[in-house]
């Protein structure tokens, strides 16, 4: 019979993986690397992620190596920004090909198109970009000299989904700004692009970074479908687990089956015999977009909910949020105090009452972002509104 894993036990295994229990020392390319990507649709927020699990973060050498290109930003998993190498853009890109050309077929921009020499469109488009990077909307309006009775903003969709590209620097830099001009992967890389779909590595990436996962949530974090028979045919290289009870995808009461990896660190693992349930999680200040909240289909590993409630957005940015013995309590933003401009405060609007050690242990954390985003700044301070 299949090991139950509680969902605290879950929770444990995973921010383990995320390095969300103790902050590490580890190069930055290689914690991404292993975080399976950032999430990085946004020009800087994701940097919060490296102050989060690094000891020592630097946001200048990550700027630097988007800069020399050891770091790319391009629509990798779900059709989103990722964060990634080089090396990992290339297999990635190709395993989610299917995913970004679904978004296209799915939207407006791919009614509109088709019918259309899409193959044409993205050969004009790649010797355009081989000149310069251009914006999306410089882009479309190049392409709609040749293609005058389509909207442009139609025809650079159709380059974000069919064509690998990706977002090139200045954008993304710390303390930069730009456009966000597109430039062929392949070009600004200098690797091909034309990698076969590997899903079974797709597999071991969530697992090792987000696991133990359900087929469901493995297919959530990628936006692929049908990756059951791809993780039924690895099964003598994974650990079968069970989740509690809950209601399944399917509508029905059960355990839903959970797949790991035989090493990877698991309260009741023999290998790890100093990972509990009850390892302390320390307060951690996550993103807009963290990783940790878009790599489940069932996410109560970490949120509950009613957190899920309280964080929903119909269109725009999703809040920045707070852990707190490894599960969602509160968001956060910062914002200029009234009486300067450089002056910061870190506004965090909880979801419960906290006890007192808790906001201490929040403001202590809060101030640590704080020296990150805004290092020297003085005046600054914490606020923690109780909730409604």
């Amino acid at each position: 019979m299949a090991t139950v894993l509680s969902r605290r036990a879950l929770n444990r295994a995973t921010l383990a993986r995320q390095f969300l229990l103790e902050r590490v020392d580890l190069p930055t390319v290689e914690m991404i690397t292993r975080l399976g990507g950032l999430q990085a649709q946004t020009p800087h927020t994701w940097y919060v992620a490296l102050q989060n699990r690094l000891r020592s973060p630097d946001p200048h050498e990550v700027g630097r190596l988007l800069t020399e290109g050891a770091l790319v930003r391009m629509s990798l998993m779900r059709s989103t920004l990722h964060l990634v190498t080089p090396q990992e853009a290339r297999w990635l890109r190709g395993t989610t090909g299917e995913v970004m050309a679904r978004d296209l077929e799915n939207s407006s921009h791919g009614k509109a198109t088709t019918g259309l020499d899409r193959s044409a469109v993205l050969d004009t488009a790649r010797r355009i970009l081989e000149e310069e990077p251009l914006a999306p909307k410089r882009l479309g309006e190049r392409l709609a000299e040749h293609w005058p009775g389509v909207p442009g903003p139609h025809l650079s969709y159709v380059v974000r989904c069919l064509l690998p590209v990706v977002q090139v620097p200045p954008r993304g830099v710390w303390g930069a700004s730009g456009p966000p001009a597109l430039a062929p992967a392949d070009t600004w890389t200098g690797l091909p692009m034309n990698a076969e779909p590997d899903r079974e590595r797709l597999v071991l990436r969530h697992l090792a970074a987000y696991g133990p996962a359900s087929v469901q949530d493995i297919q959530a974090w990628s936006g692929l479908t049908r990756l059951k028979a791809v993780v039924e045919g690895m099964r003598d290289r994974l650990v079968s687990l069970r989740g509690e009870e809950e209601e399944n995808p399917e509508g029905a009461r059960g355990p839903v089956e959970l797949f790991d990896l035989p090493h990877a660190p698991r309260p009741g693992s023999d290998l790890y015999p100093d990972l509990l349930p009850d390892t302390p999680a320390p307060v951690r200040f996550l993103y807009d977009f963290d990783n940790l909240l878009r790599a489940h289909a069932d996410r109560s590993r970490v949120i509950s909910a009613e957190g899920r409630r309280r964080i929903a957005v119909r269109n725009g940015m999703p809040p920045a949020t707070i852990l707190l013995d490894g599960s969602v309590v509160a968001t956060w933003r910062v914002n200029p105090t009234r009486s300067s401009a450089r002056t910061r405060s870190l506004e965090v609007s909880a979801f419960r009452p906290l006890t007192g050690s808790e906001a201490e242990e929040i403001v202590h954390e809060g101030r640590l972002l704080l020296d990150f985003l805004a290092p020297g700044q003085s005046g600054r301070e914490v606020r923690i509104h109780d909730p409604d």
